[in-house]
């Protein structure tokens, strides 16, 4: 019987989410949690606790043996006044062991003048995430989703694990870039893209959400595990072990179909829906003889040789409506992640104990996730994301001129929880809104870029958090005014819901040509045009 087929054809018949996809989705999930706890461990293994200035008893001892707490200077533990009266410099300070014992904030001493070493931590995490988003994005559509997801799970296991003997403050810097370029992209994004390229439109959602919210509970379990360990040598070590769930991973996940058809690899695509049709169970099953399989495999040779291109993130910005959609996606992960990890990271500055500080901000999470999910399908993914980004803006904006008495910060406390509950929202379909938007021989480089640009914001806001020393309020301000900028320019973007995933750049360039709040409502149009796809006639066997 003939057939106009495509992978879109093949995929079809496998359904939206049967027991294979299922499974996959399973096993790529992981990844989500192991990312998110890695994202956070330095929030507890370099954790700052309360400090106090020493100064020594007597000056007049030749050899200081007893130190004792001074009094304060202006409220600051930092300086102090000294028995003969004097304004000095600390140079010794005990730790409050309440909520923490030993960190590397009090092995290297990273305060007061030594802040910028906590910072530059963080910032070289950050930024180790920002090379692997690109770097491992791109290789991953070149060389697949599942290669690089496996070596990533590799390192990461090994970089965890090891970066908690190093004691050398300047390589356990050069460590954790490395640590960052696997420990969050990688697997993740691999694993993220191998899920969305395996369901079908009505699953994606849910599936993406979902993603998130395992993403949350790794940030849920650095909390947990931090409050029970709290020798620094040990947590790491224990955080570290947790990326042994991933290594399975070689044996028990397959590439995806969509990779390898557009990489021209059509027989290997085709034998792994087969094997998916027998796990689902389906009544339809693919029987291709071998001389219907090398018809399959060199059907069209020009057209094969234009798909067997490997494209970069350049390609990305070479016409016009994909370069448009492309920087304000971009500008979408830096302010989504800029919020995100400037409220994160600053949770030591709320009242109480940080580690349920933590678990409750991670907490949070999993209701806006199922708020979105619910949404999400229902009003679109553009309406939505700018909602909750002009929101989540609004809450960190107000939330920074509240007074520092006690009932008002914990009203602020809890405006703050309201924009992490909209921020974390809208974070969370950028990464669905960014695989149905971009089409599928550049769509891991897309997420890596759009990941790249989020590590970047998550590597400057150590940075920007530091601006406490000129006003308290400077940090929670900057956050507000990026996510409200980009929660305006969202509007702009073409809707995707119920749309079919473009294949081709030029599928992808005509994507939602026209298609702004302005122009079509933000809600979209009732019934969108779908991307064209290229058709491939073959003599089909069933």
């Amino acid at each position: 019987m003939e057939k106009s087929t495509n992978i879109d054809f093949y995929m079809d018949n496998l359904g939206d989410f049967g027991s294979y996809q299922l499974r996959q989705f399973l096993l790529n999930l992981m990844s989500a949690f192991t990312a998110g706890l890695h994202m956070m461990v330095l929030v507890t293994v370099a954790a700052v606790p309360d400090y106090n200035c020493l100064i020594p008893e007597s000056e007049s001892e030749s050899n200081i043996t007893n130190w004792i707490v001074a009094p304060k200077f202006n409220n600051d533990s930092c300086q102090a006044i000294n028995s003969y009266n004097k304004t000095i410099n600390c140079e010794k300070w005990s730790f409050n062991e309440i909520y923490y014992g030993s960190t590397r904030a009090t092995q290297w001493n990273m305060i007061c003048d030594n802040r910028w070493m906590g910072s530059l931590a963080q910032m070289s995490y950050m930024f180790g995430v920002f090379t692997g988003a690109v770097v491992l994005g791109s290789l991953a559509d070149k060389f697949g989703r599942k290669k690089i997801f496996c070596i990533s799970a590799v390192a990461q296991l090994f970089l965890s694990v090891g970066v908690a003997f190093l004691n050398n403050y300047w390589i356990f810097i050069a460590t954790t870039y490395v640590y960052g370029i696997f420990g969050s992209s990688g697997s993740y994004i691999s694993g993220f893209v191998l899920t969305m390229e395996l369901v079908g439109p009505s699953k994606r959602s849910m599936c993406g959400i979902l993603f998130q919210t395992t993403f949350a509970s790794g940030i849920m379990a650095v909390a947990a595990w931090g409050y029970f360990i709290r020798d620094t040598f040990l947590l790491q070590i224990i955080y570290g072990l947790h990326s042994l769930i991933l290594i399975p991973h070689f044996w028990l996940i397959d590439e995806s179909p969509r990779w390898l058809w557009g990489q021209g690899r059509k027989e290997e695509a085709i034998k792994i829906i087969q094997k998916a049709l027998k796990t689902n169970n389906s009544a339809m099953p693919i029987i291709l003889e071998k001389e219907q399989m090398v018809s399959l495999n060199n059907d069209e040779p020009v057209k094969e040789n234009n798909q067997n291109r490997s494209y970069s993130i350049l390609d990305l910005f070479k016409t016009p409506n994909l370069r448009n959609n492309t920087i304000n996606v971009c500008l979408y992960w830096f302010a989504a992640s800029f919020g995100y990890y400037g409220i994160s990271l600053r949770t030591g500055n709320l009242r109480g104990n940080p580690y349920f500080m933590l678990f409750v901000m991670a907490a949070v999470e999993i209701p806006s996730y199922v708020f979105v999910t619910l949404s999400m399908d229902r009003v679109g993914r553009r309406f939505l994301s700018s909602l909750m980004m002009i929101v989540g803006g609004a809450a960190l904006l107000i939330s920074a001129f509240f007074p520092p008495d006690p009932l008002s910060q914990s009203i602020s406390t809890g405006i703050v929880f309201l924009g992490k509950f909209c921020i974390a929202g809208a974070f969370a379909i950028v990464y669905n809104y960014t695989v149905e938007r971009f089409p599928t021989v550049v769509r891991n480089t897309a997420i890596g870029l759009g990941s790249m640009f989020a590590r970047l914001a998550g590597g400057f806001t150590p940075l920007v958090t530091l601006l406490d020393v000129y006003d308290l309020r400077a940090p929670a301000i900057t956050f507000a005014l990026v996510t409200l900028v980009s929660g305006v320019l969202i509007t702009l973007l073409p809707e995707t819901l119920n749309s079919v995933m473009p294949q081709t750049m030029e599928d992808g360039e005509e994507f939602g040509k026209g298609d702004t709040c302005f122009t079509t409502g933000c809600f979209g149009r009732s019934k969108k045009p779908q991307p064209k796809q290229k058709e491939i006639p073959l003599e089909e066997g069933y």
